[in-house]
This record gives structure tokens, C-alpha cells and sequence, in this order.
């Protein structure tokens, strides 16, 4: 199965890194990892689903909308395992 892999800047300074799968002809986001302005990373999957910072998307994943930008699979992966 195709994964996408995504990247949006929030208003705080964050980074998300989004891993998404078609699904039904949406993208539905697998894994999610936030790169807070301070450092921090938070990351999300079915294995974590959500914690007191945040939580995996439960919505489909519209990238012209969601103004995401398309990233190389090792630049997520980068950001996934550190």
C-alpha cells in the first residue's frame, strides 16, 4: 500500500509530520508526529492514540486544503524514530 508523507508548520513555531494511506479515496493519517517550537516530540499512531498534548488525527487528510507539504519518506522517518 502507497504511503504519503507530509509536513505542516503550525502558527506556534511546530513542525507535523503526517504518514497518510488512501483509504476509500480519502488519505487517513496512520502516524503523526509533532515537533514542538521548544523541541519536544510527540508522536501518534494506532499504538498511542492520543496523550495530554495532542492526539492522531481522526479526519481525512486534505493536503491542498490542510496547506501540507509533500516530504521524502526518509525526512519523515528522520523526525519518527529520533
Amino acid at each position: 500500500m502507497p504511503r504519503y508523507h507530509f509536513r505542516h508548520a503550525d502558527e506556534g513555531g511546530g513542525l507535523w509530520y503526517i504518514e497518510a494511506v488512501p483509504d476509500r479515496g480519502e488519505l487517513v493519517a496512520i502516524k503523526q508526529a509533532e515537533l514542538t517550537s521548544a523541541g519536544r516530540l510527540h508522536r501518534y499512531s494506532w499504538e498511542h492514540l492520543e496523550d495530554e498534548h495532542g492526539g492522531l488525527t481522526d479526519q481525512a487528510i486534505d493536503p491542498e486544503e490542510d496547506l501540507l507539504e509533500i516530504i521524502p519518506t526518509e525526512e519523515f522517518q528522520r523526525v519518527w524514530t529520533q
